[in-house]
């Protein structure tokens, strides 16, 4: 990509001139807002942003974006952003989707999108509900959720998000909450710059048909105990007074939190994002509890592995100064090649 050129943008610059048209107190609003105030300091044009989002309330975004934008087909956005990514590495490309449109029908494209590394910054608002159909139950819906499509409780059980995109070894994975503007926006900005697929889950509140779904994380009386904000190179503590810590259980896998006065200091796990396997990260996405308690937002896993686009570009590339003759030449030798025939 060629250098960006300075520019005095700013977030009224990526107001587009369409009504915003989400309920009320809906959670879409103050991501909208922070990534309105963050696009400027990108320093990239509007002419080489672009959103594209599937179906649902989510996928309303690329309207509200003074870029381009597509509002595309249910759950098919990362597969129709890898086309635009791999053939114009000169533009920035989101994907803007939710619980039902990624986890559902889109299952299969978001995790060969990060799979295969495509250079996209994947955002999935994730509300535990379907709200534009009204209120049925989604792939992050918990076990015996009431709702519209399950009067007697969902007998599913959920999706983890994150540990999802681990599974498909996302190269970058992290977690935000749409209230915390500061958080967000710092979440966006490592996720801008990385290479490569960069997904980002955002708990998000439907106050229509799933109000208070992430309420212990943010009412002041308990978010201190129930959140972990993880923090590159630090110690892994939390609580209001720092009185929870996670560490290596001794004699089995995964992690477990403890009180931080039981153990000793150098038994406190130091979280690194940057560590290659993604057994760590994945360890980290199954804290939390049923109640949310032991939560953890910011960066699981941010590592550096050849993006998708790039090594199809270099495939390109050397194929083409392999090839003799001219474009036409060229053409001509493709359609010849292998078997053929010729009807009389």
């Amino acid at each position: 990509m060629s250098e960006p050129v300075a520019l005095k943008l700013t977030a009224k610059d990526f107001k587009s001139d369409q009504e915003v048209r989400w309920c009320p107190g809906c959670g879409d609003y103050a991501i909208l807002a922070a990534i309105q105030g963050f696009m400027p300091e990108l320093n990239i044009p509007r002419e080489r942003t672009v959103f594209v989002s599937g179906i649902g309330c989510s996928s309303r975004f690329p309207y509200y974006m003074n870029t381009y934008g597509m509002h595309s087909i249910h759950g098919r956005a990362p597969a129709i952003a890898t086309g635009l990514s791999v053939s114009r590495p000169d533009l920035s490309v989101w994907v803007v989707t939710g619980d039902g449109d990624a986890l559902s029908i889109g299952g299969n494209h978001l995790i060969h999108a990060l799979r295969r590394n495509v250079n996209l910054k994947i955002l999935l608002f994730n509300n535990r509900i379907y709200g534009l159909t009204k209120g049925q139950y989604s792939p992050t819906s918990e076990v015996g959720k009431v709702t519209k499509s399950t009067p007697v409780g969902s007998a599913d059980a959920p999706f983890n998000p994150l540990s999802l995109a681990l599974g498909a070894e996302a190269s970058f994975v992290a977690r935000t909450i749409d209230s915390d503007r500061k958080h967000l926006q710092s979440v966006l900005r490592q996720a801008a710059e990385h290479e490569g697929s960069a997904f980002v889950e955002i708990y998000q509140n439907c106050n229509i048909f799933n109000d208070g779904a992430f309420e212990q994380l943010k009412n002041s009386d308990t978010r201190d105990d129930y959140l972990i904000r993880l923090e590159h190179g630090q110690p892994i503590t939390f609580g209001s007074d720092g009185q929870f810590c996670v560490v290596h259980p001794p004699g089995a896998f995964g992690l477990e939190v403890r009180e931080t006065a039981s153990v000793a200091a150098d038994e406190i796990v130091v979280h690194d994002a940057n560590v290659t396997d993604p057994a760590y990260a994945f360890a980290l996405s199954r804290l939390p509890g049923l109640d949310l308690r032991n939560t953890p937002i910011g960066v699981f896993r941010k590592v550096a592995r050849p993006s998708y686009d790039r090594v199809v570009r270099e495939q390109v590339d050397a194929a083409v100064a392999k090839a003799e003759g001219t474009p036409e030449e060229q053409l001509a030798g493709l359609l010849t090649a292998g078997d053929t025939w010729t009807i009389v």
